[in-house]
């Protein structure tokens, strides 16, 4: 079935047929369990990490690798965005997320991913509590930041977006953390 992004039923197995779906066309089509199949993706969350001053952003290195790229990580099942968001600065850097804002999604096709990235403010700048999730990090200034991410990346991306909508950083609104109650 040419086009199909799913060839069987992840369900039951059956092989999916295309079936006109009301508004969205086309569909993946289970016959035995009378259901559409909609794609599967995994989804994820990245965060330009910046501090208190709101002058520096936060950039690591991981899995060996010398790019310096954003905190991101997967979303856990029954798990909202923004709670990833701040059990993945506290699991890579050790630091608890203070104040946050979403900024954009984008799907990333590498990993089959759907991800959601938000400015975040971190509560300090010490990294002495950075895990063995990461190799290297390190605060930089919005200038050298840009400079060094890495380049052609969808990180280096979201970046320049937050660069864009911001002013260039002197015009950063954030929400406090506890203030949502959703971290």
């Amino acid at each position: 079935m040419a086009g199909l992004l799913m060839n069987y039923c992840a369900e039951c197995g059956t092989r999916l047929e295309l079936k006109k779906c009301k508004e969205e066309g086309l569909v993946p089509y289970c016959k035995s369990c009378e259901a559409f199949r909609f794609p599967v993706f995994n989804t994820a969350i990245s965060t330009v990490l910046i501090n208190r001053d709101k002058n520096k952003v936060l950039l690591i290195q991981q899995y060996g690798k010398t790019d310096n790229i954003l905190v991101a990580g997967y979303i856990n099942k029954g798990e909202s965005a923004e709670h990833a968001l701040a059990r993945e600065v506290m699991e890579e850097m050790g630091m608890t997320v203070a104040a946050y804002r979403f900024m954009k999604s984008e799907y990333y096709p590498g990993s089959n991913t759907l991800i959601f990235n938000y400015i975040s403010m971190a509560d300090s700048e010490d990294l002495s509590k950075m895990t063995e999730e990461v190799d290297r990090a390190g605060w930089y200034s919005f200038e050298e930041g840009k400079r060094i991410i890495k380049p052609g990346s969808l990180a280096e991306r979201f970046y320049h977006y937050f660069l864009e909508s911001t002013d260039s950083g002197k015009d950063i609104s954030l929400i406090a953390a506890g203030q949502t109650g959703i971290i």
